[in-house]
């Protein structure tokens, strides 16, 4: 991978943890500090991306557990290099809402495909670049899949898309794998538990990213 002088920062969790809501004010949170910020997301991103991100969510989409991989990881590849790598070259701060470790989470722990040939193809795909920070907030299942199917964007489908309609047993599976990521990587995975009042959690969010600049000397 080519030296890049931005900084990826990843927020992760289960469905329902309000993932879009914090990307979209940690974007405007670092745009006040002053910071060049891209804000993106996974599946999708890019054109292509986002295409193979409508094949994923659509509840009519019938997908063996390694179509479904390499498509995760088909698209990752199609975003890195339209969108992520470009902007981190120019120095800016991506914000990426999903990422590698969702993968991981998702297609590791609930579909029980071998965690190592992911992160073979997480590497693969993301030309190794890696998130510098990552913020997971954790929410039960339970909750999350309630408040996910209760929320419209343009991606809602009646009663939930492929993902949402899956099993509490899958779920739970996807959350434990979000825990032991972010037991593993305590450096880089900050986990924040979520708050019903959104504000709370900004807060939350907001002190991690501080500590984070903070460290790296970008603003004090």
């Amino acid at each position: 991978m080519k030296s890049r002088n931005g900084f990826l920062i990843t927020v992760e969790g289960c469905e329902g943890c309000g993932k879009s809501t914090q990307s979209k004010l940690l974007e405007r949170y670092l745009q006040k500090k002053g910071l060049k910020v891209v804000l993106t997301r996974e599946p999708g991103g890019s054109v292509v991306a986002e295409q193979v991100r409508n094949i994923l969510l659509n509840p009519k989409s019938k997908l063996s557990p390694i179509c479904e991989l390499m498509l995760y990881e088909s698209a990752r590849a199609q975003h890195v290099e339209e969108i992520i790598k470009p902007n981190l070259q120019k120095g800016y701060v991506v914000i990426c809402d999903r990422f590698t470790d969702s993968t991981i989470a998702y297609q590791g722990y609930a579909r029980k495909i071998d965690i190592k040939i992911i992160e073979k193809l997480n590497d693969i795909a993301t030309s190794l670049i890696k998130p510098d920070l990552t913020i997971y907030l954790d929410i039960k299942p339970h909750i999350g899949i309630k408040k996910a199917k209760s929320i419209s964007t343009k991606d809602s489908f009646k009663d939930g898309d492929r993902i949402e309609r899956e099993n509490m047993t899958f779920h739970n599976a996807v959350r434990k794998g979000f825990i032991a990521l972010a037991k593993k990587f305590p450096e880089r995975i900050k986990k924040v538990k979520t708050n019903s009042v959104i504000e709370k959690t900004q807060f939350l969010v907001n002190t991690e990213i501080d500590k984070f600049f903070t460290k790296k000397k970008i603003y004090v």
